[in-house]
């Protein structure tokens, strides 16, 4: 078998709600999802969610190789990028030619992926996370109503602008999430998405967990502070969890030489292949690791067979315009199926018929606020990147 070539699509995941965290929001709740798709001469074609940053160039590291040599592939395409260097976008590119390449290695093999990476079970735990920072009070309760409806026991909230704010916000998730489990206590995290200091970090989860149990607090301080991650961790009661925007082990070493992480995670987008040389690395330094993102359908796979998954972000309870996946959501967890490969289907037509398109906005949730980590008062939710109206919010409480 021989890779012939490569096609590209960008879809939308429709939330039909604001999406955005302590950075921006996209108010329409329309996110571009981009998807590279790679034939072979034996028409098995594989499904990669991720970025087409210099796809072109990637892609010639393994144009007309055997799609089957996945791990040998994915080195070839760090090797393309040896000068330049291999982060940020461009990672995500690497990452999903990686996913599209499993997916055939299983499609050929005419198993699940979770079964060809030598899994057993194929539940794989869920949490929830809704990035739901411009939610109102009604609306928070109503979301982690759908999901607590699936089974869902655990949340992660977007905060980090306002303490008062994030305590009365985790309380009404704290709330639900205890009724829907006849008063067994939730699992609670928060997400600052890099938005503190060191010192702000402390003070805030610190004053939170004078009423709340936390379980984790999630990139308190930015991505590559590895002193400042251990900071936190030793002046907090909460796990520290980090690394969905790492690029690579050499990213993680100094956090976990530093003792600085307590969750270890890894970007849906970056692959499968860099999940599994991660939870490796993690699970060398006795460490839990935990995917993020939406539709993370490699990694979930890639969950089954690894000894140290704890559990998986739930965003979206539907999939993006134009993609069905063969899982459910149901008991708290993921149910992987029966498809050979990833299971995903891509309908092509229904993608470049829709009529959501994304219209790139100049803020959101990806672009860093000015005042972040600089911030001497409790800020409000960030503006949206898109026409919204305001709308009211219950005052928070203590």
């Amino acid at each position: 078998m021989r890779i012939t070539g490569y096609r590209t699509l960008t879809t939308v995941q429709e939330w039909g709600r604001p999406v955005g965290d302590a950075n921006g929001v996209f108010a329409d709740g329309v996110v571009p999802v981009p998807i590279v798709l790679v034939d072979t001469d034996e028409g098995i074609t594989g499904v990669g969610l991720g970025s087409h940053v210099e796809v072109d160039a990637l892609f010639a590291a393994i144009e007309g190789e055997d799609p089957r040599a996945v791990t040998a592939l994915y080195d070839r395409m760090l090797r393309e990028t040896f000068k330049a260097g291999h982060a940020g976008a461009r990672f995500g590119t690497i990452g999903a030619l990686d996913t599209a390449l499993w997916d055939i290695k299983a499609r050929a093999a005419g198993e699940p992926l979770w079964r060809l990476l030598g899994g057993r079970d194929r539940r794989v735990p869920a949490y929830a996370s809704g990035l739901d920072i411009e939610l109102t009070d009604d609306e928070l309760v109503a979301v982690h109503q759908e999901y607590a409806a699936h089974g869902i026991r655990a949340a992660k909230l977007k905060g980090g602008l306002d303490v008062d704010q994030d305590r009365h916000r985790l309380t009404l998730v704290e709330q639900v999430l205890t009724e829907a489990g006849r008063g067994m206590r939730p699992g609670l995290m928060l997400d600052a998405n890099e938005s503190w200091t060191r010192k702000q970090a402390v003070r805030h989860v610190a004053e939170l967990e004078r009423t709340l149990d936390l379980t984790w607090v999630e990139e308190p301080v930015r991505r590559w502070d590895a002193e400042g991650l251990a900071v936190v961790q030793r002046g907090v009661r909460a796990s520290v969890a980090s690394g969905e925007n790492l690029t690579g082990l050499e990213q993680y070493r100094p956090l976990l030489a530093a003792g600085a992480l307590d969750i270890v995670q890894t970007a849906a987008v970056h692959g499968v292949t860099h999940f599994l040389r991660v939870a490796t690395l993690a699970h060398a330094h006795d460490l839990p690791v935990s995917p993020v993102g939406t539709t993370p359908v490699g990694l979930l796979h890639a969950a089954t067979a690894v000894p140290n998954h704890i559990v998986s972000e739930l965003q979206d309870l539907r999939p993006p315009t134009g993609l069905s996946v063969d899982l459910r959501v149901e008991d708290g967890a993921f149910v992987l199926g029966d498809t050979p490969g990833l299971g995903l289907r891509v309908d092509a037509e229904a993608i470049t018929t829709s009529r959501r398109p994304h219209t790139t906005a100049p803020g959101g949730p990806h672009v860093r606020p000015e005042q972040a980590g600089r911030r001497l008062l409790p800020a409000s939710p960030p503006p949206p990147t898109a026409n919204h109206l305001p709308r009211p919010r219950s005052t928070p409480t203590s």
